[in-house]
């Protein structure tokens, strides 16, 4: 499966519940999280579209420059996430529902395909920016911890919203954390 960039313009984010002002500079991002069959090239079966995961933050940063790019901060996942308008949602501000992000209420109880909830992309089209799995940013917080953003089949819709900020252990690998990877264009 090929990787598919899109470029998000760059620009002032007002990050954090604080809306504390950010420059961040255009990139490409990746459409979706990295799946399975995006790191091994096995495109056979449905597993291969789903989110790759059980990767620690190490792995994923090392997976991400064999790529061709490295893992976002937490405000340039920000900005992608809820744009200059400060988007509730990657989609919007309607209310979360489960066709448009696999969280907890959603019955999946597991990841899903990356493409499976395509009414809760971006405006520039980023799926799975919400639920799904949580993704790995570069900000490091104390504890050898590691900023997480996104939610995940796991998490309650509110931290899934474009401001929410979870941590969890650098060497965690979870079923629940995936990543996406960003470039310069």
């Amino acid at each position: 499966m090929d990787i598919d960039w899109i470029e998000v313009p760059g620009g002032l984010c007002a990050f954090g519940d604080e809306a504390r002002p950010r420059t961040v500079a255009t990139l490409l991002w990746t459409r979706t999280p990295i799946t399975f069959a995006q790191l091994t090239g096995d495109h056979r079966g449905q597993d291969g579209l789903h989110p790759a995961t059980g990767l620690t933050h190490t792995q994923a940063a090392d997976y991400a420059r064999g790529l061709g790019g490295r893992l976002p901060s937490s405000v340039e996942w920000e900005w992608m996430a809820g744009g200059i308008e400060r988007r509730r949602w990657p989609w919007g501000e309607d209310a979360w529902s489960p066709e448009l992000a696999n969280l907890r209420d959603s019955s999946h109880g597991a990841t899903t395909p990356v493409d499976a909830h395509p009414g809760g992309a971006t405006p520039q089209g980023l799926v799975d920016v919400a639920g799904n799995v949580w993704e790995w940013t570069v900000r490091v917080t104390m504890g050898n911890g590691v900023v997480l953003r996104g939610g995940s089949y796991a998490s309650p819709p509110l931290y899934a919203q474009t401001t929410f900020l979870n941590a969890a252990p650098a060497e965690l690998a979870s079923p629940g954390i995936g990543f996406r990877v960003v470039r310069k264009p």
